[in-house]
Protein backbone atom coordinates (compact mmCIF):
# COMPACT_ATOMS: atom_id res chain seq x y z
CA UNK A 1 0.00 0.00 0.00
CA UNK A 2 1.50 3.77 -1.34
CA UNK A 3 -0.25 5.28 1.33
CA UNK A 4 -3.44 5.30 4.02
CA UNK A 5 -5.33 6.62 1.56
CA UNK A 6 -4.83 3.93 -1.50
CA UNK A 7 -5.47 0.70 -1.79
CA UNK A 8 -5.28 -2.52 -4.51
CA UNK A 9 -8.39 -1.48 -5.99
CA UNK A 10 -8.85 2.06 -4.95
CA UNK A 11 -7.56 5.37 -3.85
CA UNK A 12 -9.12 8.17 -1.88
CA UNK A 13 -8.66 11.93 -2.17
CA UNK A 14 -10.35 14.94 -2.37
CA UNK A 15 -12.98 16.39 -4.98
CA UNK A 16 -11.31 18.79 -7.83
CA UNK A 17 -12.75 21.22 -9.68
CA UNK A 18 -13.13 18.90 -12.90
CA UNK A 19 -14.80 16.03 -11.29
CA UNK A 20 -17.97 18.16 -11.87
CA UNK A 21 -18.67 15.84 -15.28
CA UNK A 22 -18.41 12.49 -12.90
CA UNK A 23 -20.79 14.23 -10.97
CA UNK A 24 -23.57 14.88 -12.88
CA UNK A 25 -22.96 11.48 -14.92
CA UNK A 26 -23.93 9.93 -11.40
CA UNK A 27 -26.73 11.80 -11.21
CA UNK A 28 -28.05 11.01 -14.72
CA UNK A 29 -27.78 7.56 -13.92
CA UNK A 30 -31.55 7.21 -12.30
CA UNK A 31 -31.82 10.83 -10.89
CA UNK A 32 -31.73 9.23 -7.43
CA UNK A 33 -29.81 9.88 -4.30
CA UNK A 34 -30.25 8.18 -1.44
CA UNK A 35 -33.38 7.00 -2.38
CA UNK A 36 -34.68 10.48 -3.39
CA UNK A 37 -35.61 12.35 -6.64
CA UNK A 38 -33.59 15.03 -7.08
CA UNK A 39 -34.28 17.66 -9.50
CA UNK A 40 -32.43 18.24 -12.63
CA UNK A 41 -29.31 19.98 -12.30
CA UNK A 42 -27.25 22.16 -14.53
CA UNK A 43 -24.08 21.53 -15.78
CA UNK A 44 -22.78 25.66 -14.22
CA UNK A 45 -24.38 24.30 -11.14
CA UNK A 46 -22.02 21.39 -10.62
CA UNK A 47 -19.26 23.11 -11.62
CA UNK A 48 -19.53 25.35 -9.04
CA UNK A 49 -20.19 23.08 -6.68
CA UNK A 50 -17.20 20.81 -7.17
CA UNK A 51 -15.05 23.78 -7.27
CA UNK A 52 -16.58 24.93 -3.80
CA UNK A 53 -15.86 21.44 -2.82
CA UNK A 54 -12.78 21.35 -3.53
CA UNK A 55 -11.84 24.84 -1.36
CA UNK A 56 -13.78 23.45 1.90
CA UNK A 57 -12.25 22.54 4.80
CA UNK A 58 -12.88 19.49 6.57
CA UNK A 59 -15.73 20.82 9.14
CA UNK A 60 -15.93 18.69 12.31
CA UNK A 61 -14.62 15.52 10.43
CA UNK A 62 -17.38 15.84 7.89
CA UNK A 63 -16.10 15.15 4.54
CA UNK A 64 -16.92 13.82 1.29
CA UNK A 65 -13.71 11.63 -0.86
CA UNK A 66 -13.36 10.65 -4.95
CA UNK A 67 -13.39 7.28 -5.07
CA UNK A 68 -10.73 6.56 -8.12
CA UNK A 69 -9.53 3.21 -9.26
CA UNK A 70 -5.86 2.69 -9.06
CA UNK A 71 -5.51 0.79 -12.18
CA UNK A 72 -7.05 3.95 -14.34
CA UNK A 73 -7.66 6.74 -12.20
CA UNK A 74 -11.18 7.11 -12.99
CA UNK A 75 -13.62 8.87 -10.94
CA UNK A 76 -15.72 5.72 -9.66
CA UNK A 77 -17.65 7.01 -6.83
CA UNK A 78 -17.25 8.67 -3.52
CA UNK A 79 -16.71 7.98 0.19
CA UNK A 80 -17.44 9.69 3.50
CA UNK A 81 -18.27 11.03 7.04
CA UNK A 82 -21.49 13.07 7.09
CA UNK A 83 -22.54 12.79 10.96
CA UNK A 84 -20.88 12.67 13.75
CA UNK A 85 -20.99 13.01 17.39
CA UNK A 86 -17.60 13.59 18.23
CA UNK A 87 -18.23 13.78 22.42
CA UNK A 88 -19.86 10.38 22.22
CA UNK A 89 -17.33 9.69 19.56
CA UNK A 90 -19.67 8.25 16.95
CA UNK A 91 -19.89 8.85 12.77
CA UNK A 92 -22.00 8.03 10.23
CA UNK A 93 -20.63 6.73 6.73
CA UNK A 94 -21.89 6.74 3.35
CA UNK A 95 -20.63 5.29 -0.03
CA UNK A 96 -21.64 5.43 -3.65
CA UNK A 97 -19.90 3.42 -6.36
CA UNK A 98 -21.39 4.08 -10.19
CA UNK A 99 -24.01 2.11 -11.55
CA UNK A 100 -21.06 0.60 -14.51
CA UNK A 101 -18.52 0.37 -11.11
CA UNK A 102 -20.27 -1.80 -8.75
CA UNK A 103 -19.78 -5.22 -7.83
CA UNK A 104 -15.64 -5.05 -8.10
CA UNK A 105 -14.89 -4.16 -4.88
CA UNK A 106 -14.47 -0.89 -4.85
CA UNK A 107 -16.91 0.12 -2.11
CA UNK A 108 -15.13 -2.37 -0.01
CA UNK A 109 -12.26 -1.37 -0.23
CA UNK A 110 -12.70 2.56 0.16
CA UNK A 111 -15.09 1.69 3.17
CA UNK A 112 -12.34 0.04 4.90
CA UNK A 113 -9.86 3.04 4.15
CA UNK A 114 -11.89 5.49 5.37
CA UNK A 115 -13.01 3.36 8.47
CA UNK A 116 -9.09 2.74 9.09
CA UNK A 117 -8.84 6.30 8.95
CA UNK A 118 -11.71 7.30 11.20
CA UNK A 119 -11.07 4.47 13.72
CA UNK A 120 -7.11 5.04 14.01
CA UNK A 121 -6.82 8.22 13.24
CA UNK A 122 -9.61 10.47 14.57
CA UNK A 123 -10.00 8.02 17.71
CA UNK A 124 -14.15 7.39 16.56
CA UNK A 125 -15.77 4.66 18.38
CA UNK A 126 -18.67 3.34 16.31
CA UNK A 127 -19.71 3.90 12.61
CA UNK A 128 -23.47 3.70 11.31
CA UNK A 129 -24.70 3.66 8.61
CA UNK A 130 -28.40 4.14 7.26
CA UNK A 131 -29.38 1.66 4.19
CA UNK A 132 -33.34 1.51 2.53
CA UNK A 133 -34.24 -1.81 3.57
CA UNK A 134 -34.84 -3.08 -0.16
CA UNK A 135 -31.20 -2.17 -0.93
CA UNK A 136 -30.11 -5.56 -0.38
CA UNK A 137 -26.53 -5.42 -2.60
CA UNK A 138 -25.76 -2.32 0.42
CA UNK A 139 -26.95 -3.98 2.72
CA UNK A 140 -24.61 -7.20 1.99
CA UNK A 141 -21.62 -5.17 1.68
CA UNK A 142 -21.94 -3.69 5.20
CA UNK A 143 -22.97 -7.13 6.57
CA UNK A 144 -19.40 -8.17 5.12
CA UNK A 145 -17.12 -5.49 5.90
CA UNK A 146 -18.70 -6.61 9.90
CA UNK A 147 -21.62 -4.19 10.63
CA UNK A 148 -24.43 -5.17 12.59
CA UNK A 149 -27.74 -4.58 12.44
CA UNK A 150 -28.71 -2.24 15.21
CA UNK A 151 -32.39 -1.38 14.26
CA UNK A 152 -35.31 -0.36 11.67
CA UNK A 153 -37.24 2.75 11.28
CA UNK A 154 -39.97 1.45 10.05
CA UNK A 155 -41.81 3.31 7.27
CA UNK A 156 -38.96 6.17 7.48
CA UNK A 157 -38.22 7.54 4.11
CA UNK A 158 -40.88 8.44 1.39
CA UNK A 159 -40.03 8.25 -2.16
CA UNK A 160 -41.41 6.93 -6.02
CA UNK A 161 -44.61 6.94 -3.97
CA UNK A 162 -44.44 4.85 -0.78
CA UNK A 163 -42.83 4.66 2.52
CA UNK A 164 -39.96 2.40 3.16
CA UNK A 165 -37.81 0.95 6.15
CA UNK A 166 -34.05 2.43 7.10
CA UNK A 167 -31.88 -0.28 8.80
CA UNK A 168 -29.43 1.31 10.77
CA UNK A 169 -26.01 -0.78 10.94
CA UNK A 170 -23.46 -0.11 13.20
CA UNK A 171 -19.56 -0.96 13.63
CA UNK A 172 -17.41 -0.89 16.93
CA UNK A 173 -13.43 0.13 16.57
CA UNK A 174 -12.71 -2.93 18.32
CA UNK A 175 -14.95 -5.04 15.98
CA UNK A 176 -13.12 -3.46 12.50
CA UNK A 177 -9.79 -4.17 14.34
CA UNK A 178 -10.30 -8.08 14.64
CA UNK A 179 -11.16 -7.91 10.86
CA UNK A 180 -9.29 -5.54 9.29
CA UNK A 181 -6.97 -4.36 11.48
CA UNK A 182 -6.64 -0.60 12.38
CA UNK A 183 -2.96 -0.32 11.62
CA UNK A 184 -2.67 -1.98 8.01
CA UNK A 185 -3.83 -3.45 5.03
Amino acid sequence: MASSWTGKRVRLRTIEPDDWTAFARFADDDGRRVGRLELPRSAESYRAWAKEQALAECDDDRFRLVVETTATGELVGTVGSHRTGRCSGWFECEVMIDVGHRRKGYAAEAMVLLLRFMFAERRYHKCLAAVLAHNEASLALFRRLGFTEEGRLREHVFFAGGHHDLVMLGMLADEFDRRHTLSGP
